[in-house]
Order: structure tokens, then C-alpha cells, then sequence
């Protein structure tokens, strides 16, 4: 059976170029609810002479030294000793608990002899979290977790600052 020569159709497309220009004010535009890392925070320091005594960067403390400082939730955590910041805490030989939880704990109890230090006390640690901001739309979805299934939609928006060209295809009459 003989086969028809292929036919070639032509689709149009326009192109569209979209310049954002941010004009809101606070009241109008959505907030960014990404977490937001601190700088490294130290608020305790491990006494040596007190067995009973270690290194406790906790929120709670955290929250004691500055009231001003406002976490709504930490989604993220890194913790590091001040006088190794490049070596990860788990390679110190130390017993520390880091987590989005409480912050950072080390007792000197749980500290064995020889390590990194010939002594069974706490380096001094310190800690940076990554914050979701304080705003109302944020901490709705901060503490909530939903999962929305939408149909599939046929157009997509993107409006961001820098120019964007979006290509659409035209839709074109079918032949028979």
C-alpha cells in the first residue's frame, strides 16, 4: 500500500516579553516564607571546673539572652565548635545533640577523656538556624501541612523581576 508524502503544518507562536516593575507596598505583596539562615549564635559557654556544667545553645537560652529574637520555626540547623568550625561536630569525639528542636546540648558528664581536648568537658559551640519568618501567612504553613491537588491547567504564569520571554504555541484550525 502506497503512503501518503508527509505533510508539513506550520504553527505560529508568539513570543511574549514580560517586564515586572515592583510597585507594593507591604499590605499588598505576599510575604517570603522561605527560612532564613542567623549568623552563628553563642550564647553559653562550657565551665571547665564544673562537671555539672557544658555547653547549652539552646532556643530557650537563646530566647533568655536576646528577647528580641524571634524564630517562629526552625526548619533547619547547623551547629559547629568556635575554635574548629571547619571540622563537623560528629568527628570531634564529643557526645553534642543538634536539632531543630531545642538547639544544641553538651554536657560535660557526657564527655570522655582524651579527644580533641585532653580534658572531659564541652568545646564551645555555636549554632545558625535557618528561620521562618514572622509573618501571619508564613506560620500558617509553617505549622500546617496539607497536601492540594489541583487539575491540570493549560496556561502557566511566571512574573519575576528580570525580563521573561514565554513562548506559546497559537493554536491553528485542524484540517481534515
Amino acid at each position: 500500500t502506497p503512503r501518503a508524502a508527509p505533510e508539513s503544518v506550520l504553527v505560529p507562536w508568539l513570543v511574549v516579553s514580560v517586564l515586572t516593575i515592583f510597585t507594593c507596598s507591604s499590605c499588598c505583596c505576599p510575604p517570603e516564607c522561605e527560612c532564613i539562615w542567623t549568623d552563628w549564635i553563642d550564647v553559653s559557654y562550657p565551665d571547665s571546673s564544673d562537671r555539672n556544667s557544658g555547653d547549652y545553645e539552646t532556643f530557650e537560652n537563646i530566647q533568655k539572652n536576646d528577647p528580641s529574637w524571634d524564630c517562629v520555626k526552625v526548619e533547619n540547623i547547623s551547629c559547629r565548635a568556635e575554635k574548629f568550625p571547619d571540622i563537623p561536630i560528629a568527628d570531634l569525639g564529643q557526645k553534642v545533640e543538634c536539632n531543630v528542636n531545642t538547639g544544641l546540648t553538651c554536657n560535660n558528664s557526657d564527655q570522655p577523656i582524651g579527644g580533641i581536648i585532653p580534658m572531659p568537658v564541652c568545646l564551645n559551640y555555636e549554632i545558625s538556624v535557618c528561620c521562618t519568618p514572622n509573618f501571619p501567612e508564613c506560620i500558617s504553613t509553617a505549622t500546617t501541612t496539607s497536601t492540594t491537588t489541583a487539575p491540570p491547567s493549560s496556561t502557566t504564569s511566571t512574573v519575576s523581576s528580570p525580563p521573561v520571554s514565554t513562548t506559546v504555541p497559537m493554536p491553528t484550525p485542524s484540517e481534515s
